[in-house]
């Protein structure tokens, strides 16, 4: 398996799969997801729209993940996947972050899928501080049990890639 940093707009990647740092709506939202959603065209939100509610308005609860076809975007499959808040790290967050990494890769695996491309959850607008939060992403995804033979850690900007390299080195 290749594990590797790419600087890049996840969106432009033609893989099986990229994932979607999410909200627990699936409806769209700012930053990595509103930009997948844009990409995507409005294919999207409609299979985003018919996934099932687990609770009124949670369609993918935090840790979990989900998938739907890719529609205008150049990857075959989005898995949604929904990060933690963080509020310090003394609530669950490592967890429920590894477990994002981990239901994501579970995904790809009952899909046959080779490739995949993950940004770094939560790092936006649900605060998870980047070092610690590429830290689980590379340690997730080498620890599992099954892996693509491609996967991509995708930063949008050179100061995330270079908290993702860091990860990979350390």
């Amino acid at each position: 398996m290749s594990l590797e940093v790419v600087e890049a707009d996840i969106t432009s990647l033609a893989l099986d799969a990229i994932v979607n740092a999410a909200n627990e709506s699936l409806l769209g939202g700012g930053g990595v997801d509103g930009a997948i959603h844009r990409a995507a065209g409005p294919g999207l939100l409609a299979a985003c729209r018919a996934l099932p509610e687990v609770r009124p308005g949670v369609r993918c609860p935090t840790g979990e993940a989900r998938i739907t076809g890719g529609f205008a975007l150049p990857s075959r499959y989005v898995i949604h996947t929904v990060g933690p808040v963080w509020h310090g790290g003394d609530q669950g967050e490592p967890g429920l972050l590894a477990a994002c990494y981990r239901h994501s890769l579970a995904l790809a695996r009952e899909h046959g899928l080779a490739s995949i491309a993950f940004p770094c959850v939560s790092t936006g607008v649900y605060g998870y501080p980047a070092m610690l939060a590429a830290a689980i992403a590379v340690r997730t995804i080498r620890e599992a049990a099954w892996r693509p033979r491609e996967v991509l850690l995708c930063a949008f900007s050179p100061a995330m890639a270079g908290h993702l390299r860091a990860a990979l080195a350390g």
